[in-house]
């Protein structure tokens, strides 16, 4: 046995879906706004998770046009069958409900196979069962005719995977298992013991967030909830519990049959969250025919124990990752390719950013969209996985037209977030700090630096709080750091101030502010690490 630490994936990757192929764990995430879509991450065990790709790389796979930050890709599902791996998962933003497939889950993945309007509703799932059939498990609105808001119903269809359709009739399963339920989503289904499962989440995913199943003999049901759901929830722990709004689950079975459930939760820091939804591990044994979560426990926490034996008996060989030093990253731009944790937001193109211009670094170019809009900023970020946590950046700018900026940023969505910029104004180089709340901005500092051609910035996150220091490349050695601002209020970031369902990211910006420019500013690197 080994021991892990939750979350598993830290960071804003909600909507945890994973499947098992051999030896081989999969799993993919929610992506909303962000660009490339749907990372994919691997395993050996469980507990340390690498990413391995993207599923949407290619604009054509992922339109994401005037969405905003908790639009665009939701709750995706993967599985395996006879060789290929599937993805299905919606674009609320555009096309609603489809999928794509592929022979390695690193891709590259297939264009979108849309299900078009019979596919209503979110959280699609896929199931395959023992005659080769592929069913389409989903959420939508209550064929009935819903009567409050969040009155939603489970649904199966049959899918055909030689014309990627549905086909047949479409059946409603279940609507919740409260009294009136609200949101029933997430679904996923299994088959087990002669039983077909059926895992969902409902009440929301804010702190009433649970974890329901129900099972039936059949797969078009009637199906029975289980007397003991929700068989997961934190709800009534408490807001200041240190794991809330615990809920939206997928159930994995390694190679010696035990069972493990990954799902979405929070970590608040003081009743507020700046890193979203995060992905969690425990484990789950069988008794008389229905799933138990953490038995004598009840539910997630902190640490556990893997069950990491394979068919003889003996401990697995590979190592659990030191989370800590898996999160230290110092990002290079010498491949001719973002890395794979770096993001963009919507449908970047090509004349943004360039990894060939000057070999080496990454040239971000001042086009006039900014990070307050829904459109395609010059912006590359990673998302914050720490409480605690410091970014860096080399950056040499070269301004053209008199709005142009260059700096960092610290983003929740379009209408929360603080920009570190270094501008130009009548010959002299200044540097501000620029606080957006509910899209009312302020300049919390500003002044004026050294006009050198290079100049390192850096944001110090301590909680709830951060500072953000900057300091001359002009030739000097041991230059110090330079104070701009500190104990920056951060609050306004989070989850319960801002709303939605993202987290924040951290990156590199250049903008012309409203007007096209011929400026860009090259960055050296960008570094992450987590803090005490």
């Amino acid at each position: 046995m080994s021991n892990f630490k939750n979350p598993i994936v830290p960071g804003f990757y909600p909507d945890p879906s994973v499947c098992r192929v051999g030896e081989d764990y999969y799993m993919v995430h929610s992506s909303f706004t962000y660009f490339p879509g749907i990372p994919v991450f691997k395993s050996r065990n469980l507990s340390g998770w690498t990413q391995i790709g993207h599923v949407l790389e290619r604009n054509s796979q992922i339109p994401l046009s005037g969405c905003g930050h908790s639009e665009g890709i939701y709750a995706p599902t993967i599985r395996y069958h006879e060789g290929k791996y599937f993805v299905i998962t919606t674009n609320v933003s555009g096309g609603g409900n489809f999928l794509v497939t592929a022979d390695h889950p690193s891709g590259p993945w297939s264009e979108p196979y849309y299900l078009g309007e019979e596919a209503k509703g979110i959280d699609p799932s896929l199931f395959f069962d023992e005659d080769g059939s592929c069913y389409y498990i989903g959420q939508r609105e209550n064929s009935a005719g819903g009567t409050y808001f969040g009155d939603c119903e489970i649904w199966i269809q049959k899918l055909d995977l030689d014309t990627m359709k549905l086909t047949g009739e479409a059946k409603a399963v279940l609507y919740g298992f409260q009294k009136h339920a609200v949101w029933p989503e997430g679904p996923h289904l299994y088959k087990k013991d002669g039983y077909y499962y059926l895992l969902h989440a409902e009440s929301g995913t804010e702190r009433n967030h649970c974890v329901v199943i129900a099972r039936s003999q059949r797969i078009w049901g009637p199906y029975e909830y289980s007397p003991a759901n929700p068989i997961l929830t934190h709800r009534h722990l408490g807001k200041e519990y240190p794991i809330t709004c615990v809920g939206h689950a997928d159930l994995v079975e390694d190679r010696s049959g035990n069972w493990y459930m990954v799902m979405l939760a929070c970590r608040p820091e003081k009743g507020y969250t700046l890193m979203g939804r995060e992905t969690f591990l425990a484990k789950v044994i069988w008794e008389d025919g229905w799933p138990v979560v953490n038995p004598g426990i009840g539910k997630v926490e902190e640490s556990g124990v893997l069950w990491n034996s394979d068919e003889n008996g003996e401990i697995l060989p590979e190592a659990l990752e030191d989370p800590k030093k898996a999160s230290e990253k110092c990002f290079r731009f010498e491949s001719g390719k973002l890395p794979l944790d770096m993001v963009m937001l919507r449908n970047p193109s090509a004349d943004q950013y360039s990894l060939t211009d000057r070999p080496g670094v990454l040239r971000l170019f001042a086009k006039s969209a900014t990070l307050r809009e829904k459109e395609s900023p010059s912006y590359v970020g990673v998302r914050q996985r720490h409480r605690s946590c410091r970014a860096e950046t080399f950056l040499k700018p070269c301004f053209s037209g008199k709005t142009d900026c260059a700096g960092m940023a610290l983003l929740q969505n379009e209408n929360n977030q603080v920009r570190m910029e270094c501008y130009e104004e009548k010959g002299q180089r200044r540097m501000r700090l620029i606080i957006c709340t509910c899209g009312e901005e302020k300049t919390a500092a500003d002044r004026p630096i050294e006009n050198t051609g290079a100049v390192r910035l850096c944001i110090s996150i301590e909680g709830l709080e951060a500072a953000f220091f900057w300091k001359p490349e002009d030739g000097m050695e041991n230059r110090e750091w330079r104070m701009l601002a500190e104990k920056v209020d951060l609050r306004f970031l989070s989850t319960e101030e801002a709303g939605g369902f993202t987290g924040c990211t951290v990156g590199m910006y250049v903008s012309g502010e409203g007007k096209s420019s011929a400026g860009y500013a090259d960055f050296a690197y960008f570094s992450y690490a987590p803090g005490k």
